[in-house]
Formats: C-alpha cells, sequence, structure tokens
C-alpha cells in the first residue's frame, strides 16, 4: 500500500455520527489518535496507525500490543500538539484535526486553534473538522471554497492584532478590508452565495470559521 502523504489526528471531543469521516477518508491519513480520540476510532471502526497521550481523559487505555506513545500527565504541551508534533518527526506537514472542538472543555477547543497557529508556524498545513464545522488558519494566500453555498463564514484576526482581506463569492463583499481584534467584528455571520467562495489574506493571520447549519 503506498504510504498516505496527510496525517490525521483524533481528539477526545466527542462526535454525534460518522460524517466527518465520510468528508475524510481515514484510509488516505496516517492516522494519529490523541488520548480519548481512540475511543472515537474504535466507535467508528478505524484503525489508528499511532495512539499517543496520557489517557487522562480516555475511559479505556489502547491494548499493550498497539503503537501507544505514554505521555506524562504533566508535561507542557497538549497531547493533540504532542500528536502533531510526533506526526512531523515522521515527516507529515498536512494535517486534518478531527475531535479537537466542541465537548465540556472550550479551553481545549481554544488550545487546539492554537495548534493551527504551532503547524503554520512550523512549515505545514491544516484544518480542524467536526460534522458542521472547519476552521483554517491562513497566513498569507487564498483559501477556496467549492460547492458549499449556503455556508455561514466568519473571519477573525489570530494572533496579530488586524489582518487584510477580501471576499468574493460571499453575501457581503470585501476588498483589502481590515479586521481587527476588538474592532466592529464585521468578519462574523457571513454566507456563501456562490458554487466558488475565495477569501484572500493580504497580510496578517485569518481564522475562518465555515459552518454548515443543519
Amino acid at each position: 500500500m503506498e504510504q498516505a502523504q496527510k496525517c490525521m489526528i483524533i481528539g477526545a471531543s466527542p462526535l454525534k455520527d460518522d460524517r466527518v469521516f465520510k468528508e475524510f477518508s481515514p484510509e488516505e491519513y496516517f492516522i494519529i489518535c490523541a488520548d480519548g480520540g481512540f475511543e472515537t476510532a474504535m466507535r467508528f471502526g478505524i484503525q489508528p496507525d499511532l495512539v499517543i497521550g496520557d489517557f487522562d481523559s480516555a475511559t479505556d487505555l489502547p491494548p499493550d500490543d498497539w503503537p501507544t506513545i505514554l505521555l506524562p500527565v504533566e508535561k507542557d504541551v497538549t497531547d493533540m500538539q504532542a500528536a502533531v508534533m510526533e506526526g512531523f518527526k515522521r515527516g507529515y506537514s498536512s494535517f486534518v484535526l478531527i475531535g479537537g472542538m466542541g465537548g465540556p472543555r472550550l479551553d481545549h477547543t481554544i488550545a487546539n486553534m492554537q495548534v493551527l497557529v504551532y503547524i503554520a508556524e512550523h512549515g505545514g498545513r491544516a484544518l480542524m473538522a467536526d460534522n458542521t464545522t472547519k476552521i483554517f488558519l491562513i497566513t498569507g494566500g487564498k483559501l477556496s471554497l467549492t460547492g458549499m453555498k449556503g455556508a455561514i463564514v466568519s473571519v477573525f484576526p489570530f494572533k496579530e492584532p488586524t489582518c487584510t482581506v477580501t471576499y468574493c463569492g460571499l453575501q457581503y463583499p470585501l476588498d483589502h478590508g481590515v479586521l481587527a481584534t476588538g474592532g466592529t467584528l464585521m468578519g462574523v455571520s457571513n454566507a456563501i452565495v456562490e458554487d466558488t467562495a475565495d477569501i484572500i489574506v493580504h497580510s496578517g493571520m485569518a481564522l475562518i470559521l465555515v459552518t454548515v447549519l443543519p
């Protein structure tokens, strides 16, 4: 079998169903389960290539014969970031983070957004996804969204005070608009109205959330 060129990290945040795995087929990825993400993988019949974590959020530990990296509970990185770091060590630079948002721990969701920054600053590409939402972090360049007419799009400056963006194919277009932290939040609740929508980031770092409403 040809080696996967991409890495999927499955975190501990719960998923109601397996829709996200129909869009991002596990067969196309090297799969690392971060801590309780192992239970999510087992629930949906996914065979991870590696499990990593301190297992403080796991109900059951992986079997002894499963490839596992046991981390100390007291450490300086989250299990999700440790999984990403392991992915980089193994030569991967394209990541999909599943099970990284929602759930009872808002701090974990915010921490996983910081993991997107870590990936970008180490030369990688990533998105975080669940069954309804995708989160992208773009530092310069263009994000094209195809076949998502009707989806809600929100854009925020991230890490830096401002970002400059242009929207095409959205209900409220913008041409080199400056979004500022603590500003008017004019990046919130836009909508895709064309078959293809482009978000161009001219400067700064933009956190882009795309939500498909039920």
